[in-house]
């Protein structure tokens, strides 16, 4: 299953394209399945239908559990870092997260889960949440995460799709030096929610809230009616793991659909590979730190799935990077001898900000693996991490995926992959990328770019979008027939290497998150005084990108105060979507820049966001070109 050499990662490959069914059934075979799989694949791009070990019967949570008490009981499964750096740290060992796994499923159980209900998640980064995601997958309930900075109007958006029965919340978060209400996000979102009974409440910040008779109880007293005793319950492979919301290029988020024996055994295979995790570290099992929210597929896949499938120790980080001060990062590498450190070229650019007094008083000698993840990391940042974290010793792996593709598609693998500075380097085993033009004509050999599919399936792709598969077809199979579109471009260069260029679709890649640009512009005309908006990415120097909204208003604000007005659609879209969705420039303008058919110009736009309004092309076919020049003067 492990590629040691460059020899070996090119016949793995080899073998991956010439004979992918007996490739990924040899991988499979090192698992618990409770029943063999009768049939490794079957598949079609056109409907689309995916189905990876046909007939296979699993519980996941066996193969991330119960199968490793034996030889790895006493081992640390999960270490938790709280966000405050007094507070005690706690870790739980394989045979202590099996048991509260079992607790949190009866729990559920005895609130009315049953196989194939749909519970949705609102929690703090603490240990709660890897159990609570875990213990859904014991009985075969489907969990949706819903990261906690989301709005009240995004959960319930969420719940309502995917009609959950539960959910379980906390009290409230800590992040950095905010206290942040979650079960009062919860109340707001469940007034327009019929499909909810129960909610359970853990207890974290002791923030007053308010409990419903009948409908909220407290995950501590629950806890305290139940055994450890839980059997896993006996799934197909095809069924499905979790739901996990993501933007479109329309305002609707989708629900991407994994399922558990495929996802299972992509998750595993390409954390084993790529972080090349080892069990004999210098000092005992390895520590793997990713630091993403679980409320995102890379936490699901290399904090939860990936790393407890591979019986490896994995460290969940409820605070941010620059709190209490931006050492907060090095701090926890040195106390807990991080050895794998994966994180988003967001925040190396933020730390970087900060100077190298704050990386010098830490030990961080345990390093051996770096990882990038969320978007293309620039060289600037590249080389800051590879020449002041990793100190020229640590390979940084690149990785390119999506929360559609449920693991690592594009990545160096550690100490195997010669590196590039800013490529994500060469496809993994059992991916088959391709360039097209927009016609959809394949673009071969190197020093080419154009739009980046894959022509083949892989075991931890997604297989619909709920309750809604035509969206599936619409969104990754029909722009070019059996193709699924990732929806960036791609440069590969004359050594094969490929590169990311970012989004070719109206999403925006801000922080390593993705946000649509329909979702935005619909959260901004729902205030008051907004007539029309169009929403566009720029250069950010910490974010990547940037969020720059045009917005046409109705009357000039109360006293001209612009600057008020802005914080109310600031404020309008922080309630709709969440924080992370704000823009960081908005622009009045007078009108925009639409073509005869009425469709906006979002390319002028983009250019005048970026800078570029000398460069802008031909504006003649615009219904009114002088438009183009109001807003060149009035850039913000």
């Amino acid at each position: 299953m492990v590629i040691k050499t460059f020899d070996e990662y090119q016949a793995a490959y080899k073998h991956s394209v010439d004979d992918p069914e007996s490739f990924w059934a040899e991988i499979a075979q090192e698992f618990h399945w409770r029943k063999p799989w009768k049939k490794t694949l079957q598949w079609n791009f056109t409907e689309p239908t995916i189905k990876w070990f046909v007939g296979g019967k699993l519980n996941i949570t066996e193969n991330c559990l119960d199968r490793h008490l034996a030889t790895r009981g006493d081992q640390p499964a999960i270490i938790w870092e709280p966000n405050d750096p007094h507070e005690a740290s706690i870790t739980l060992t394989y045979r202590m997260l099996h048991d509260q796994v079992c607790r949190m499923a009866n729990v559920l159980k005895r609130n009315g889960v049953q196989k194939g209900d749909r519970v949705c998640i609102y929690l703090p980064m603490v240990p709660e949440l890897a159990i609570s995601v875990l213990a859904c997958a014991r009985i075969g309930a489907i969990h949706s995460v819903v990261f906690g900075g989301f709005s009240a109007q995004s959960i319930a958006d969420r719940i309502n799709d995917a009609q959950c029965k539960l959910v379980i919340t906390a009290d409230g978060a800590y992040r950095g030096n905010k206290e942040i209400t979650l079960k009062g996000t919860v109340d707001d979102a469940l007034i327009g929610c019929p499909s909810v009974q129960r909610v359970i409440v853990m207890t974290r910040t002791r923030t007053p809230i308010a409990m419903f008779k009948g409908r909220d109880v407290w995950m501590e007293q629950e806890l305290k009616q139940v055994t450890a005793h839980c059997p896993a319950e006996e799934m197909d492979a095809e069924d499905i793991l979790f739901i996990l919301y993501t933007s479109g290029s329309t305002g609707k988020p989708k629900g991407v659909v994994h399922t558990i024996g495929g996802y299972m055994v992509y998750a595993a295979y390409t954390f084993q590979n790529v972080f090349q995790y080892k069990q004999d570290g210098r000092t005992g099992p390895q520590v793997h730190f990713c630091t993403a929210d679980i409320g995102w597929i890379t936490g699901h896949s290399y904090i939860v799935y990936g790393p407890l499938a591979c019986g490896a120790t994995s460290l969940l980080f409820e605070g941010v990077p620059t709190w209490p001060d931006a050492g907060r990062f090095w701090d926890i590498v040195d106390k807990h001898a991080v050895n794998i450190l994966y994180t988003a070229p967001t925040a190396i650019r933020s730390l970087m900000s900060f100077g190298l007094d704050m990386v010098k008083n830490h030990d961080l000698s345990s390093l051996e693996v770096l990882g990038s993840v969320g978007e293309p990391i620039n060289e600037e940042a590249w080389h800051w991490y590879d020449d002041n974290i990793g100190k020229n010793r640590c390979p940084i792996v690149d990785t390119w995926w999506q929360t559609e593709t449920g693991g690592l598609m594009i990545s160096p693998i550690a100490n195997v992959t010669p590196l590039k500075p800013a490529y994500a380097t060469l496809p993994l085993p059992g991916v088959q990328p391709i360039l097209v033009d927009e016609n959809g004509k394949e673009i071969e050999g190197n020093g080419v770019s154009g739009n980046l599919c894959i022509k083949f399936p892989w075991p931890g792709m997604l297989r619909t979008t709920y309750g809604d598969h035509d969206r599936c077809k619409q969104t990754y199979f029909a722009t070019y027939p059996g193709l699924y579109f990732t929806g960036d471009g791609c440069l590969r260069d004359e050594d094969g290497y490929y590169r990311i260029t970012g989004r070719v679709d109206d999403v925006l890649n801000v922080s390593g998150h993705r946000i649509g640009t329909a979702e935005v512009e619909n959260a901004i005309n729902m205030h008051t005084g907004v007539v029309e908006s169009a929403v566009v990415g720029y250069p950010h120097d910490i974010k990547g990108q940037g969020i720059y909204a045009y917005v046409i208003i109705d009357q000039a604000p109360v006293d001209n105060d612009t600057d008020l007005m802005k914080r109310d659609i600031l404020a309008t879209v922080s309630r709709i979507i969440g924080p992370i969705a704000k823009p960081d420039k908005i622009q009045f303008v007078a009108g925009l820049p639409k073509t005869r058919s009425g469709k906006i110009m979002r390319r002028i736009l983009r250019k005048i966001a970026e800078g570029e309004l000398e460069s802008l092309g031909d504006t003649s076919t615009l219904l009114d070109p002088a438009v183009v020049e109001e807003i060149k003067e009035g850039v913000v």
